[in-house]
């Protein structure tokens, strides 16, 4: 389409100023882009600079001085920190963080904001503070407690804006964004009590939020029955080649269990593959639940239980979450319900 810029003109002096969706179509680029210009972004080249200034003048497009220093207050930027602590050598291999990071970074593309990958130096709650005041960004978005929970409340009152996916609890002080884990373990316990399984093993390292509530509500349905008994089987960290030595290790010191809840579905995936080698075999020997519902689940041999969490709206939630923290509000945390979709395990 041909943008007859002296009509577009013309008809400004009789509907009103020109605004910055009529510089952005008539210089070629994006509404974000003008802006960037606009505020003297370095992210935008010379040559597109230059243009879209050209057309700004040309037009008499008139900055509204207020309106700026209110974005200039900004940097339009929001860190996202995921828990490499959590991962042998800080490499993360479990699809559901980033099926996660994929909902968040569609949230906020749909804000024009920017995506900041986990910024180095974030291990402590100061790390987290002086990327703020430093500007770097205008807030966190922080993908999975792991083991920092007591950093993160502490954070939580240096007055930065922050929100968090991982486990609920009403006296953290920073919003959170998670789902039932407590019911999710509670739902593979009732799916183990309804096959008649005794001996059950849990797979996880219950130093983290999210897994010990999975436990929990494990422990929550055996605690209704007395003949059922549970081992904890720790990890040493969330890769599958730890869980599957883990997983080795306990069938060679001559462990038989007929149910085995895992904290993902990675996990479960090692679980099956260690046991396989010592011809112990699901579901003729054992029940299997995993958890996160990873579209591999569903394709695996045989096709994995898991517990499902509704990441298709958790980016979405935790952006706006975090957008009314940053414009001083104080946002309540969300628990999100969990179902069981039952497989062949």
């Amino acid at each position: 389409m041909t943008i007859d810029a002296p009509a577009l003109a013309r008809s400004k002096k009789v509907t009103g100023a020109i605004t910055m969706d009529d510089i952005a179509r008539l210089a070629g680029v994006s509404k974000p882009t003008v802006s960037r210009v606009l505020n003297g972004s370095t992210l935008v080249s010379a040559k597109t600079r230059e243009r879209v200034l050209a057309v700004a003048g040309e037009h008499g497009y008139a900055v509204n001085r207020n309106a700026q220093k209110l974005r200039q207050a900004r940097t339009n930027t929001v860190a996202v920190v995921l828990d490499f602590g959590s991962h042998r050598h800080g490499a993360i291999g479990d699809p559901f963080i980033f099926e996660l990071l994929a909902g968040v970074s569609e949230a906020l593309s749909m804000r024009d904001v920017d995506l900041l990958l986990s910024p180095s130096g974030l291990d402590s709650a100061a790390g987290f503070v002086e990327l703020y005041r430093s500007r770097g960004t205008d807030g966190f978005i922080v993908l999975g407690q792991g083991k920092r929970d007591g950093m993160l409340r502490d954070l939580s009152r240096k007055d930065v804006p922050l929100v968090v996916w991982g486990a609920v609890h009403e006296d953290a002080g920073y919003c959170a964004v998670g789902s039932d884990n407590f019911a999710g373990g509670l739902l593979a316990g009732e799916r183990f009590l309804a096959q008649r399984r005794t001996r059950w093993l849990f797979v996880g390292n219950v130093d983290h939020d999210e897994i010990r509530l999975r436990y929990d509500g494990l422990r929550a349905a055996a605690a209704t029955t007395p003949e059922v008994e549970i081992v904890l089987l720790p990890t040493g960290s969330m890769t599958f080649a730890a869980t599957y030595q883990c997983a080795t290790d306990h069938m060679r010191a001559g462990a038989r269990p007929d149910a085995v809840f895992t904290f993902s579905d990675t996990a479960a995936m090692a679980v099956i593959s260690a046991f396989r080698k010592h011809d112990h075999l699901s579901p003729r020997d054992y029940s299997l639940v995993g958890y996160n519902n990873i579209p591999p689940a569903a394709h695996f041999n045989p096709s994995i239980t898991t517990i499902v969490q509704e990441t298709g709206v958790a980016g979405a939630i935790l952006v706006e979450k975090l957008m009314q923290k940053i414009d001083g509000g104080r946002p309540k945390s969300v628990m999100l319900p969990t179902t069981i979709v039952i497989r062949e395990t």
